[in-house]
């Protein structure tokens, strides 16, 4: 008997998506947390610029996505037979 061939599911692999939202949404409050923050918002939140910190998070969040997407990709059978009901079952 042959194995079946396995193939990378590619674009199909949500990580890449997450990745990609979470980086876009890091830079963004990166961005806001470096260039747009006044000391009013720093006293409302403590001192903290909390833009800055969850955009750094944010962009390392989204580059472990990508970075495990990336080192273990989703391998999909192909060739096989599709299953013949509901439950996934092939006939054997």
């Amino acid at each position: 008997m042959s194995e079946p061939v396995k193939k990378r599911a590619g674009l199909f692999d949500l990580r890449y998506v997450l990745a990609l939202l979470f980086v876009v949404y890091g830079v963004v409050l990166t961005v806001m947390g470096i260039a747009f923050t006044s000391q009013a918002g720093l006293d409302k939140a403590a001192g903290v610029n909390i833009n800055l910190w969850g955009g750094i998070v944010m962009l390392v969040v989204g580059i472990l996505f990508a970075l495990w997407a990336r080192l273990r990709p989703i391998v999909v059978p192909v060739g096989t037979e599709p299953a013949d009901d509901a439950t996934g079952a092939g006939e054997s």
